[in-house]
């Protein structure tokens, strides 16, 4: 028999012997379709047991923008839904304005709410800025995940609170957060490192969740295959701009070589917060002279962006 002839071995689950469609590099687990599944929506249910992420009658807003994180997230809630007691969940999708790119995924966002039945608002840049995301990057796109991150953080507690959440949930997941540990860490930044700028809002905004934070990019995109829900989108065309971006092919290529990396700065991230617990000084908690909101300094964020962008 020649070599091309002999019949490839089809992987077997480790915890039924069907056939494997996903092989855990870390764990050197092999899984079939079913517990695949099983196993990412017990994870994230972990993840927000352990964390108290989301309690009895809480409304989570799911930030949807249509993506692939954010889908997954969605799903996984909603399947998730019925084991909890009292639990609502609504979506809401923020239309920045980027010509080419946002209207195939709010057009995602969209058909996903139905699917699913769900309340979802849908609130652009120019109802709460006066002007699209491309129309104030015009000139300074070097600029567009500083500019856009900071419209989005304010647009997201506008929905948030619009809604009436308890929790807004975002689709973080591994790759993001490990991606943020080592940006900080190569910043020097200290604070921000240990700050969690997820559920510890203390009562200044909606408190904001991220049930994704252990599955990884990978595991979100076979997870969406299974279930027939995996869309080809275009990506943001300002995410050439970011820092992230080479943050990210850094870990992509660690990870490979050396799986379970991401995991390992997470955890790494967890024993730094433990060992810094009281001992760093919060930042005092004013308000911003021109619009109120909380802030650090005299002026928010936003208010000094809204600045230099009129300039």
């Amino acid at each position: 028999m020649a070599c091309d002839d002999v019949p490839v071995k089809t992987p077997r689950c480790d915890c039924c012997s069907g056939p494997a469609v996903f092989h855990d590099k870390k764990t050197a687990r092999h899984l079939c379709r079913e517990h695949f599944i099983a196993d990412i929506e017990e994870r994230v249910a972990e993840t927000i047991r352990s964390r108290h992420l989301i309690v009895p009658g809480d409304h989570v807003v799911i930030a949807l923008s249509g993506g692939k994180d954010s889908t997954a997230l969605l799903m996984i809630l909603a399947r998730l839904l019925p084991s909890w007691d009292s639990v609502r969940l609504s979506a809401v999708t923020i239309d920045e304005g980027i010509a080419g790119y946002r209207e195939d995924t709010i057009h995602s966002a969209d058909q996903l709410v139905a699917r699913y039945g769900m309340d979802h608002t849908s609130i652009p840049f120019t109802d709460l800025f006066g002007g699209t995301l491309d129309a104030f990057l015009k000139g300074r796109e070097a600029e567009a995940c500083s500019v856009c991150g900071i419209l989005r953080r304010k647009a997201l507690n506008v929905a948030a609170e619009r809604a009436g959440a308890t929790k807004l949930a975002t689709g973080h997941n591994l790759d993001d957060e490990a991606q943020s540990v080592f940006m900080n860490v190569l910043r020097g930044d200290l604070p921000r490192l240990v700050r969690d700028s997820g559920s510890d809002s203390k009562g200044r905004f909606t408190p904001r969740i991220k049930p994704l934070m252990f599955v990884s990019e990978k595991e979100i995109a076979v997870y969406l295959m299974l279930h027939g829900a995996w869309a080809d989108l275009p990506e943001c065309p300002y995410a050439v701009h970011a820092l992230r971006g080479e943050v990210r092919s850094m870990l992509a290529t660690l990870e490979s070589k050396h799986p379970g990396t991401m995991l390992h700065l997470m955890e790494s991230k967890t024993r730094i917060e433990a060992q810094c617990a009281g001992r760093l000084d919060e930042e005092p908690v004013r308000h911003c002279r021109e619009c109120g909101d909380p802030c650090s300094g005299e002026t928010c964020q936003l208010c000094t962006l809204k600045k230099t962008l009129s300039q």
